[in-house]
């Protein structure tokens, strides 16, 4: 295990997601299959994936072969906006990929055409109901759109998934989701930010850690969710082991410090 069993968050649906997962974004075929292998392997039981990714049949499969019990490993998929108008066929395709009958998570992944669009909002509601996804949410939306969806069904996203980083600190939004019951979740951990900018590498060198791991950290101690995704199985795991690291309120603040939105 990672030794982070500790961070997760709570979902309205019942289900736990642990705040440390594994992204499979460009991920394809084998690669896919043991790069989610090696994760569970390591310790990682939250697996983000999303239609459009391509590579659902592949998680699925590396989950079946972990033999883990389905209540230990945490799923999350995504509809693509351009199936906004046929949400239940794309989920059932979807479950049928990754040969679940549920999903812990399922995320509109980006506003079809921009829009909030409350009617497929409605269609996820439908599928909690009915038992395919234990928690629904969105992705890229802003909080005037979680608002919106709100206003219209009365059910608020459990999760809103967005790039997030460092240098794309937002307390504002932050604290939005907060005050909304909202989970905040983020993706690209490392892209959006330089990992040799002085910051990181001054506290890394201090616990001596990777620049990575104190990103990764500074998630899991802002209760932000993070998906770091890498095809290496040495990344996998060292992106994983940061449960001997704790940031002190100066290295947090430090490393929000390095956004214009802190």
């Amino acid at each position: 295990m990672t030794g982070t069993e500790d961070f997760a968050v709570e979902l309205p649906g019942g289900a736990r997601m642990p705040l440390l997962g594994f992204g499979t974004w460009q991920l394809r075929g084998e690669q896919a299959r043991r790069a989610v292998a090696w994760a569970l392997e390591a310790g990682y039981r939250h697996i983000d994936t999303a239609t459009m990714y391509r590579n659902e049949a592949e998680v699925g499969a590396a989950v079946a072969e972990a033999g883990l019990p389905r209540d230990q490993v945490f799923v999350t998929t995504k509809l693509p906006p351009e199936q906004a108008a046929s949400p239940r066929r794309t989920l059932e395709r979807s479950l049928e990929a990754l040969g679940l009958d549920q999903v812990d998570l399922w995320l509109v992944h980006w506003p079809p055409r921009g829009q909030a669009r409350p009617d497929t909002w409605e269609a996820f509601v439908r599928a909690q109901q009915d038992g395919l996804t234990r928690d629904i949410g969105v992705s890229n939306y802003s909080l005037e759109q979680v608002d919106e969806l709100t206003k219209a069904t009365g059910v608020t996203p459990a999760v809103d998934q967005v790039e997030w980083g460092p240098t794309l600190y937002d307390k504002g939004f932050l604290d939005g989701c907060h005050v909304r019951g909202v989970a905040l979740e983020g993706y690209s951990p490392f892209r959006s930010g330089d990992l040799s900018h002085p910051v990181l590498t001054r506290i890394a060198e201090r616990h001596d850690v990777t620049p990575a791991q104190v990103v990764v950290r500074w998630h899991l101690q802002h209760g932000v969710t993070v998906i770091p995704r890498s095809s290496r199985r040495d990344r996998i795991r060292s992106n994983a082991d940061v449960a001997g690291l704790a940031l002190d309120d100066d290295e947090m603040a430090a490393v929000d410090g390095m956004s214009s939105g802190a």
